[in-house]
């Protein structure tokens, strides 16, 4: 039985953290697919713009539930085992990459933003682009209400923390990708199971669990700052964590804000659904 864990620990070691691909992975302002400031830009733009046309200009065709759903279904389960394994390729990397522990918690000042660490932050990076898709699902099911403010903040935003993150080589960054993956793998399940036509009792959950990441951010600046203050070379990414710090704690007004209003006591829920609204329209992130 040893032997098994052995080996399956060795095969993800080697598939997450030791490929050469992931392994002399760099990431190169200009260079690597994305890292343009330039292609930041016309990505966040584009989403704007293609959300205020289809949603506003033009008036797509119904599309029926039975084309949709499956579609639903396959986009959801991607990115629940997307989130999944960056988790647990961020989790890997940082026990067995990382120097040091103090490594995680303040990385130092010109660390370049190479290896699998930094890997998997690319690819959480790419991830938030493809959570667009989510907004184009939104907009096909004409279920317009649920183009709300924070979906749309929420979605444009991460694009750029993550490419701050990169470009800073931000420290604790890992932190905030291993817990916002595996809220995400929760998040997915969620909508791929309400996409099967089975509607979970736990939906409350899933937005109790992203106010417990942000406020989760707040507690393990504490460490960091420590070490910034502390060592005569501080900690990389000032100009990431500060705009982390700013962008969470936006997010945690705005969550908050919604659990109130679908979730207080006047909204008569029951396992963290609201009874007076149908499953099936659940707010998505």
């Amino acid at each position: 039985m040893s032997f098994f864990i052995k080996m399956s620990f060795s095969w993800l070691e080697y598939w997450l953290v030791k490929h050469p691909t992931i392994h002399n992975f760099s990431w190169i302002k200009g260079q690597t697919l994305g890292s343009s400031l330039h292609f930041l830009c016309f990505t966040i733009l584009f989403y704007l713009l293609f959300i205020f046309t289809l949603s506003c200009i033009i008036s797509l065709p119904s599309i029926p539930k039975y084309i949709l759903k499956p579609i639903s279904a396959v986009h959801s389960m991607f990115l629940m085992l997307l989130s999944f394994i960056m988790a647990l390729g961020c989790i890997l990397s940082a026990f067995s990459h990382a120097p040091h522990l103090q490594w995680i918690i303040c990385i130092p000042r010109h660390t370049q933003p190479t290896g699998p660490i930094f890997f998997w932050t690319y690819i959480f990076y790419l991830s938030k682009i493809l959570e667009f898709v989510d907004t184009l699902l939104i907009i096909l099911s004409k279920s317009i209400k649920r183009l709300t403010f924070l979906h749309v903040y929420h979605h444009s935003t991460a694009v750029v923390m993550c490419y701050i993150s990169l470009q800073t080589s931000e420290t604790m960054f890992s932190v905030v990708l291993i817990t916002n993956a595996s809220v995400h793998v929760l998040m997915y399940t969620y909508y791929l199971s309400c996409a099967l036509g089975v509607y979970p009792k736990w939906k409350k959950l899933v937005t109790n669990c992203q106010i417990i990441q942000f406020l989760s951010s707040f507690f393990a600046l504490g460490p960091m700052l420590y070490y910034h203050f502390r060592l005569d070379s501080g900690c990389s990414g000032a100009w990431g964590w500060s705009f982390n710090m700013v962008f969470y704690t936006s997010l945690l007004i705005l969550f908050l804000d919604f659990h109130k209003k679908n979730y207080g006591a006047s909204s008569n829920t029951i396992y963290g659904f609201n009874n007076n609204v149908n499953p099936s329209k659940a707010f998505k992130m």
